[in-house]
């Protein structure tokens, strides 16, 4: 090996040891005659020292070095002066006084910078792919996938999966996008597909006696590019016969939690809650609510449609939710330009305080119907936020009404995972467009047999 340790290995117990490291030049600075180099490779960053007093013929080498040059060094790992020490890095406690330098190969100057606090646009990174991907982010990317890839493979083996690999040149299925095209050179006129998903090839290893198979799925959608979604990418693939659908999630949970606890060392708590559609939408307003924080919808329109308020009164829903902070009149015309801007016609509101609710509507209902609303929220101090419309619309406006409340509120911690299953969703529901049915759940799933 051309290297003894790699660039992020070096310790305090390693000071005084003879080693040879590799990698990419980062930055150079020149202290005085003192030429202070770092240098990079995927596990991390190590300081080296040309000192002339040390040796001159490497310190004169140091002085031609450029961003990107790959070297070889050779010297004597030393503590670093006191107070010098950097705690951001693993090997800030050292740095490696220079014996012998190589330069295994030069670089003109990088095109982008090498560093995550300099991105380059998104045409830059990719043209100049390679650059971009020494990134010490892109790095971390490339190792979180790997050891995930790693942990599923583990954790699946050791649930009786096999792993198979399926064909990759198939004929067309129908399926959600447009098929990729293959001609096929041995029979003139006739094409392959590129799979979108083995779902064809799922089906037949289940019914050939592979009671649990999964796979590293490459899939292929002809289909404009989305945020978490390019013309190819890679899904994990199981299946489980003689199965229900407690042990599919129990199954799920556990390489769900192997994942993140080798991938970026996260403990995930299983089970995972689990919530009907119906709830989830009653209560958050989305079918993937953020468990993180409360502020959950209280359906009113019962108690609201006796009152004498005629946006009311005359809803087909009223929906409300209790920020428990006492907002100006500033910030509460803020919020109710921000529910208009998301479809809303309005945001009503009534303030709690200890004479009772205030806001320029509670004339129109009675003391006990407001006290009977503050109890049905169960609010003890805040604001109510109300919107009156169709259940669909108040479920979109309210929903990110509460994700804006949380995040203004800083009401969660941002690296908190919190997991859940939502179950029993609609298969269809009512295009008002086109005044048809359409499905609203992936076509393939079962229906309860109560629908069949």
């Amino acid at each position: 090996m051309l290297r003894t340790h790699n660039c992020g290995e070096l310790r305090k117990k390693d000071i005084k040891k003879d080693i040879t490291v590799c990698g990419w030049l980062q930055s150079s600075r020149d202290h005085g005659g003192i030429i202070f180099v770092d240098v990079r490779d995927r596990y991390g960053l190590t300081q080296i020292v040309f000192d002339p007093k040390h040796n001159k013929e490497t310190h004169k080498k140091a002085e031609k070095l450029g961003r990107e040059y790959v070297l070889q060094v050779k010297g004597k790992v030393r503590a670093r002066g006191k107070g010098l020490e950097n705690p951001k890095l693993n090997t800030g406690d050292i740095e490696v006084l220079v014996d012998e330098l190589n330069v295994l190969n030069k670089a003109e100057v990088p095109p982008i910078e090498v560093d995550d606090n300099k991105e380059a646009s998104e045409d830059l990174r990719l043209k100049y792919r390679f650059l971009d991907l020494r990134r010490p982010m892109m790095q971390k990317r490339l190792d979180i996938r790997h050891k995930a890839a790693e942990a599923t493979r583990k954790y699946l083996n050791s649930q009786s999966f096999m792993e198979i690999e399926t064909p990759l040149l198939i004929r067309a299925t129908p399926e959600g996008a447009r098929d990729y095209i293959v001609p096929s050179r041995t029979v003139p006129g006739r094409f392959f597909s590129l799979p979108q998903s083995p779902q064809l090839y799922k089906q037949i290893l289940m019914v050939s006696g592979c009671d649990r198979y999964y796979q590293l799925a490459r899939c292929l959608r002809d289909e404009d590019l989305r945020a978490d979604r390019q013309p190819e990418f890679t899904q994990i693939d199981l299946e489980m016969s003689f199965a229900d659908e407690d042990d599919i999630m129990v199954v799920s949970e556990g390489l769900v939690k192997e994942i993140f606890k080798k991938g970026v060392g996260k403990n995930i708590k299983v089970p995972f809650q689990r919530m009907t559609y119906k709830e989830a939408m009653e209560k958050y307003g989305s079918d993937k609510p953020d468990l993180r924080y409360g502020l959950e919808l209280t359906d009113v329109t019962s108690l609201v449609h006796k009152s004498d308020f005629g946006v009311f009164k005359n809803a087909e829903q009223v929906k409300c939710i209790n920020p428990e902070k006492d907002f100006s009149r500033k910030e509460l015309d803020e919020y109710v330009d921000f529910c208009i801007k998301n479809g809303a016609k309005g945001m009503a509101w009534m303030k709690i305080t200890n004479k009772g609710m205030e806001s320029s509507i509670t004339k129109f209902f009675k003391p006990e119907m407001l006290k009977k609303i503050q109890k049905a929220v169960n609010a003890k101090k805040g604001v109510l936020m109300f919107i009156a419309d169709t259940p669909k619309l108040i479920a979109e406006v309210l929903d990110r009404l509460r994700r804006k409340l949380a995040d203004d509120l800083e009401l969660y911690d941002k690296k908190e995972l919190r997991f859940c299953w939502v179950t029993d969703f609609p298969l269809f529901e009512h295009d008002e467009e086109s005044d048809s049915w359409v499905p609203m759940h992936h076509i393939f799933s079962m229906p309860h047999d109560k629908f069949v």
